[in-house]
């Protein structure tokens, strides 16, 4: 599927977001879910959580089947539209914690049937932005040293390597390479991003999620 035809868009996440967001981090991070408290996360005012999401066909309830009982669990525990309402799929969720003029991405992951497509660029994106709106300094995460496309992502965005924490990851003992973006003020990093942006539009044509760019760009 060519990624203009999944009239994907971005916004910040609700409660009623919850048990789609649990779904996919289940079926990315299958050794260390569950990860993330959301209901805790979405009251705390230094956090920021998005969502990539589409439109669902009208009668399709978005979320995959409930193959076992967690997602009935799950759905009784936070919530959410019955089965069979229409809604929006969820494709892919991006969270960061803005921390003393460093806003650290925390979690990014995309549902496995939408990977490959751009969505997880555009998330990079949309966090970003949402770290110039908040004004701060620099935007850092960590990735799994085994993940070269990973690395390759977030250089393209002008993340570089600070560091390796050490058998960081408790699943595998993988180290995580721990990468930094220059200044988010510096004019230099601008042009790059504007760069990247004008390449995302030009993939994704006149369905390109983030259309009008990062508002923040047009500050001084």
């Amino acid at each position: 599927m060519h990624a203009a035809a999944l009239r994907c868009r971005i916004r910040p996440m609700r409660q009623e977001d919850i048990r789609q967001v649990l779904d996919i981090e289940r079926r990315s991070f299958p050794s260390m879910w569950p990860q993330t408290v959301y209901q805790r996360e979405l009251k705390n005012k230094m956090a920021r959580y998005l969502v990539a999401y589409e439109e669902a066909p009208e009668g399709d309830t978005a979320a995959p089947p409930e193959r076992d009982g967690l997602g009935r669990v799950v759905r009784r525990l936070f919530g959410g539209p019955s089965a069979g309402e229409p809604r929006e799929r969820l494709l892919g969720l991006v969270g960061l914690w803005l921390m003393m003029g460093e806003a650290h991405i925390v979690t990014i992951a995309v549902h496995p049937e939408y990977r490959r497509q751009g969505i997880g660029e555009v998330l990079l994106v949309a966090a970003i932005e949402a770290a110039m709106e908040a004004a701060q300094d620099e935007v850092t995460l960590e990735y799994r040293i085994s993940s070269a496309p990973a690395r390759a992502l977030y250089e393209k965005y002008g993340f570089r390597q600070v560091g390796v924490r050490a058998r960081y990851y408790s699943d595998t003992q993988e180290d995580a390479v721990l990468m930094t973006t220059p200044p988010l003020r510096a004019s230099t990093y601008r042009r790059l991003l504007a760069e990247r942006i004008a390449e995302q539009r030009a993939r994704w044509g006149e369905g390109y999620p983030l259309e009008g760019g990062i508002r923040a760009l047009e500050g001084p």
